[in-house]
């Protein structure tokens, strides 16, 4: 009987999604050992390409909907249905992220996550029980009340009227209104996909540290900050949940503490869930070989990359595995990486060429690097 390959890379950015680099990878590898079983598994870390992956690795389906963009202007995103029918996975920049507004929009006084919500709220309404929510990318910070408020949430000023959208408002919050919460929100647990341990508030926190980028002055810093820690103020004493100091919380402009506040949530490493919706472990058992890999790797890899993941699994699953990653470019120190499960990191690129170019070579560099691996494995 044949060597049994199991292929796990992410997707090589503006190159191929995972699954394209799997096929890529399997071409070569059957090239030169052609009774070679190859099992699929394509990744991601809970950033990018997270919905791509998991509908791929698990015969799921895409959901394309209209929904309320950053800024308030309709824009399409696109979420996943994974194949048990009843998990979904969203990126909540595919509705909310930084791509939709430029640098003259982007104000994060006024950005909403309004839209997440919306694609939690299409999913409730499919009847989904589970869902998984990658949190990277806002173009906000408005500490989830947006999101909050598409589920039916209401944030009140002391008048009673309506708080405008984005984190510039919430220093009038006075009242969280629950009584139009959707009735299935109760009903579905969110597993929370972030790398991010920030706080909510202070020199950690989600304004001091992430505002900058979304286009927030000083000045505005400070509004959305002090804002943020009224707004936690306010929870904690209406809601009784404590979202201040969670790690985590700051992240995605507070979209993180708008979760854990809200909806049923847990945070966990976009990897470790990946790992686990693709099953991961158990095809190892049965593998050889394990061929990871992503567009870069470097010393970088380890703080939860894609291939550090899978290799630390595979080493846990069995020690001898080999496991060989490729990857586009190779960084600075990649070999700390030696140490902590990699047997070798190749990379494709043949020579010194234009990046559009080496982009759009992606695939014959993998399969031809797959190729010469497995002649040597051979």
């Amino acid at each position: 009987m044949g060597k049994v390959f199991v292929l796990a890379p992410d997707s090589f950015k503006e190159s191929m999604t995972a699954k394209e680099v799997c096929e890529a990878m399997e071409l070569g590898i059957k090239r030169a050992i052609p009774d070679a079983t190859c099992i699929h598994v394509p990744m991601a870390d809970g950033g990018e390409g997270t919905v791509q992956s998991l509908v791929d690795a698990t015969g799921g389906t895409f959901i394309e909907k209209e929904v309320t963009g950053p800024l308030g202007t309709p824009v399409k995103a696109v979420y996943g249905i994974l194949g048990d029918g009843k998990t979904a996975v969203i990126e909540m920049a595919q509705a909310s992220g930084i791509q939709y507004v430029t640098k003259e929009t982007k104000n994060p006084l006024i950005t909403t996550t309004f839209g997440t919500g919306e694609l939690i709220r299409d999913c409730m309404d499919k009847g989904i029980t589970d869902i998984i929510l990658g949190i990277g990318g806002s173009a906000t910070n408005d500490g989830g009340s947006g999101m909050a408020a598409a589920l039916g949430y209401q944030f009140l000023d002391q008048d009673g009227n309506r708080l405008p959208q984005g984190g510039g408002a919430l220093g009038k919050l006075a009242t969280i209104d629950t009584s139009r919460v959707h009735p299935k929100l109760k009903d579905v647990k969110i597993i929370v996909a972030s790398d991010v341990t920030n706080p909510l508030c202070g020199k950690k926190g989600a304004s001091r540290v992430f505002g900058p980028q979304k286009g927030a002055t000083p000045e505005m810093v400070e509004i959305l900050d002090e804002n943020l820690r009224h707004y936690a103020e306010v929870i904690k004493t209406q809601l009784g949940k404590d979202v201040l100091d969670v790690p985590g919380a700051g992240a995605a402009g507070g979209l993180g503490a708008g979760l854990l506040a809200f909806t049923k949530s847990t945070m966990k490493k976009g990897i470790e869930i990946v790992i686990e919706y693709t099953n991961l472990k158990e095809k190892l058992q049965k593998a050889d070989y394990c061929f990871t890999g992503e567009g870069g790797i470097d010393f970088q890899t380890k703080f939860g990359k894609t291939p550090y993941g899978v290799a630390k699994l595979a080493k846990r699953v069995n020690p001898e595995m080999k496991v060989i990653a490729l990857a586009g470019h190779i960084g600075k120190d990649v070999e700390v990486l030696y140490e902590e499960g990699f047997d070798a990191i190749f990379g494709i690129v043949p020579g010194a060429a234009e990046l559009e170019t080496l982009l759009k070579q992606g695939r014959e560099n993998v399969t031809r690097t797959a190729e010469s691996v497995a002649r040597l494995l051979r």
